[in-house]
């Protein structure tokens, strides 16, 4: 495998991954990324940047100016999840209950290598390259709040990295067009008339009700779209009833659509309301459907995706191509609906463990470290590629 780690990422690679394991030892949720986004903010000081704070409510963004020339902005998020951690490296969370499980906390590295590594060439570089670190993507939306607080103002492009546990190491996973899901959830309320469980007649079992609603909901993904575009219904839970012998008079159901396209992610919708009218006509219960839209499709710009392309090929060569794709969702998909974007990943299954065994959002979640290099160097290359002069 044949990979070409930029000289001055390498030479800084034990930082980088020492950046890596200390904000993966102090994972921070949501918008509380206090102590993540000082040490960010302290080490783009440092490097001369111009450096706002609170953007987004507490995300960073470090200008590196390097006269006229193209905007260029790169994105790294910088919070965990509500997770306990049950690995046992040295640098485990410290933080109860909290853990980086998806990578964020090598995102955050990655991307303060690279600009380490860029403001050392400022006088080679002819534009503007914008460091955005943002907090909040795990479900709050934060690169909404970024934007709307003028991070994308002047950007010609944008650019955002994901360490992926389900590519190896040496894989560079990116596309044109959707990359990633839109991801919508609801919640359904079923209510009945509790009984006796004795004496069932005269009474509307919310319980059942929801079980027959279950089974139908799931015909939208099976019957209703076309079954080679991409597209999930799941409930994730079920909560009613009060004991054995009591027929439940209310059941809430929570669950999450996935589409990769709006036709299929308003189907799914329109569906939905459908089968609730439909099953609580049937069963004679009272049936409200609360549905919320969340991120939207993350689609990748054809020339900004064709610019990675050419530049993570200079990196890891034929390992950079078609991603491992998911129904997953992801908040840059607000950034790429402003200014041209491309969201791409980066292999870090690790190499000590059976391949994919280690996924996304687990609590024992790990990366292969090197893949920091890979993702620095990228960011690097493609700077390199689109605002260095000849």
């Amino acid at each position: 495998m044949n990979i070409n780690i930029h000289k001055e990422i390498e030479n800084i690679s034990d930082e980088i991954i020492a950046t890596r394991r200390d904000i993966h030892k102090h994972p921070e949720l949501g918008f509380d990324v206090h102590r993540t986004a000082r040490i960010v903010a302290e080490q783009l000081s440092n490097l001369g940047l111009d450096v706002q704070t609170g953007i987004g409510k507490s995300g960073v963004v470090g200008d590196l100016i390097c006269g006229d020339g193209p905007t260029i902005a790169l994105r790294a998020d910088m919070d965990a999840l509500p997770i306990q951690e049950t690995s046992d490296v040295d640098y485990i969370s410290q933080n109860d209950g909290i853990m980086h499980a998806c990578g964020h906390d090598g995102h955050t590295a990655m991307l303060l290598g690279a600009a380490k590594v860029l403001a050392d060439k400022k006088d080679e570089i002819k534009g503007t390259v914008r460091f955005l670190f943002q907090p909040a993507e795990e479900g709050a939306g934060g690169a909404r709040y970024m934007i709307e607080d003028g991070c994308l103002e002047g950007v010609d492009e944008v650019y955002g990295i994901h360490l992926w546990n389900y590519q190896k190491y040496g894989e560079v996973g990116v596309k044109e067009g959707p990359i990633l899901a839109a991801a919508d959830k609801f919640e359904i309320t079923v209510k009945g008339i509790g009984g006796h469980g004795a004496t069932p007649q005269g009474s509307v079992d919310a319980v059942v009700v929801s079980a027959h609603l279950i089974t139908a909901l799931q015909t939208i993904v099976s019957r209703n779209t076309n079954p080679i575009e991409s597209t999930v219904v799941s409930i994730g839970m079920i909560n009613g009833g009060y004991n054995f012998n009591i027929i439940a008079d209310e059941v809430i159901l929570k669950g999450t659509a996935r589409a990769y396209t709006e036709e299929n992610r308003s189907l799914i919708k329109n569906r939905m309301e459908e089968i609730i009218n439909g099953i609580g006509k049937t069963f004679g219960a009272e049936i409200k459907l609360d549905y919320h839209e969340g991120y939207p499709i993350t689609v990748n710009n054809k020339t900004a995706y064709e610019k990675l392309l050419i530049s993570a090929k200079k990196i890891v060569g034929n390992g950079a191509g078609y991603p491992y794709l998911s129904m997953g969702g992801e908040d840059f998909s607000y950034y790429a609906q402003k200014v041209p974007g491309c969201f791409f990943f980066v292999g870090s299954a690790p190499e000590d463990q059976p391949f994919r065994s280690v996924p996304q959002h687990c609590s024992h979640f790990d990366i292969d470290e090197r893949a920091l290099m890979v993702g620095s160097s990228i960011f690097v290359q493609l700077i390199n590629d689109q605002l260095m002069s000849e």
